[in-house]
């Protein structure tokens, strides 16, 4: 072999070193985070939209979801976005709004008509104009709107009018505008973590919760609880954010890439919790608990006159409350 030869194989070998080197330090890990179990469907898709944007890019974007509060609580997981310590997460619309204000005005008690009126809203360009205003005021990305579920409470009683809560001690989210809910039915509010709610309903640190129907089958609350009622106050949504720090170094194809994936986990997952919470009033029958339908009109007529209260919480205009209003 000439030793220019030897010379050439030489450089080819140290070139493939190289690149691969070059390779292996260009996939870029990400951390995606929320506080909810791996049952449950947002989970899950989240898992998949991670493998086909990991396929998608080529191997460059490594998304690992870490669930169950692993890296925080709500409050904790928002804090992170800014900082790029978490690159991405789910959160409920009422934390999101404590960034700007407008975008948590589904999480006004009985705000929605139905779920017909929610799935019009999450579709409407009003939400798209709220996403923007979220986007311009935090740098944060909204790339999903995830259906939650509708919310009820569960108790150790019957509860079938605003007055059989009054004094309650009740469990809400660490978020202000969960506050008008129980503000509007006489409750005391509790603002405890989400990973501590089991125990302290067990403890009796509190009288009951309020949570979607496939929330409480996966977190077991009703294991702590004899009564499910049907109050389904609030339609809850989870956006999927990408925080500013990693959504500046995405390229517009990567940007696309990204909310093209996260966009079609959070329609699969939103008709999942919605077949699922259908069929949940049985599947709690069937484990011997009492399931409540109260009435519903004398919870909306408590609630509603709070909708434009800003003592109570409310952060959007009457403009944009008759715009959701409007949504047909």
């Amino acid at each position: 072999m000439s030793l220019r030869h030897a010379g050439a194989i030489a450089a080819a070998v140290l070139f493939a070193a190289l690149s691969t080197v070059g390779g292996a330090a260009a996939q870029q890990k990400l951390k995606f985070a929320h506080v909810y179990e791996t049952s449950e469907p947002y989970h899950g898709e989240a898992v998949k939209a991670a493998e086909v944007i990991k396929t998608r890019t080529n191997g460059k974007y490594d998304i690992q979801v870490f669930p169950a509060s692993a890296l925080g609580n709500e409050q904790q997981i928002n804090q992170a976005l800014p900082l790029g310590t978490i690159d991405m997460i789910y959160t409920g619309t009422a934390f999101a709004g404590a960034s700007y204000k407008p975008l948590a005005i589904g999480n006004a008690p009985y705000m929605f008509r139905d779920f017909d009126h929610w799935q019009k809203y999450a579709k409407s360009d009003f939400f798209k104009e709220l996403a923007e205003g979220y986007f311009k005021a935090t740098g944060n990305k909204v790339v999903g709107l995830t259906y939650y579920g509708a919310r009820h409470v569960t108790a150790n009683k019957a509860i079938m009018t605003p007055a059989d809560m009054k004094g309650m001690k009740l469990r809400v989210p660490q978020a202000p505008l969960f506050f008008m809910f129980t503000k509007s039915v006489g409750a005391n509010a509790a603002p405890i973590a989400f990973a501590e709610v089991y125990l302290a309903l067990q403890n009796g640190t509190v009288d009951g919760q309020e949570n979607p129907l496939p929330t409480i089958q996966a977190k077991k609350f009703y294991e702590v609880q004899s009564h499910i009622v049907l109050t389904g106050h609030i339609f809850e949504a989870l956006v999927t954010v990408i925080g500013s720090p990693l959504w500046k170094r995405l390229s517009p194809a990567e940007q696309t890439i990204f909310a093209e994936e996260f966009a079609g986990a959070a329609d699969r997952a939103s008709a999942a919790i919605r077949a699922s919470e259908q069929k949940l009033p049985e599947w709690f029958k069937a484990q011997g608990k009492t399931v409540v339908t109260p009435n519903l009109a004398a919870f909306r007529a408590a609630a509603v006159p709070l909708h434009n209260d800003a003592s109570a919480g409310a952060g959007w205009t009457k403009e944009q409350y008759d715009r959701l209003q409007a949504i047909k």
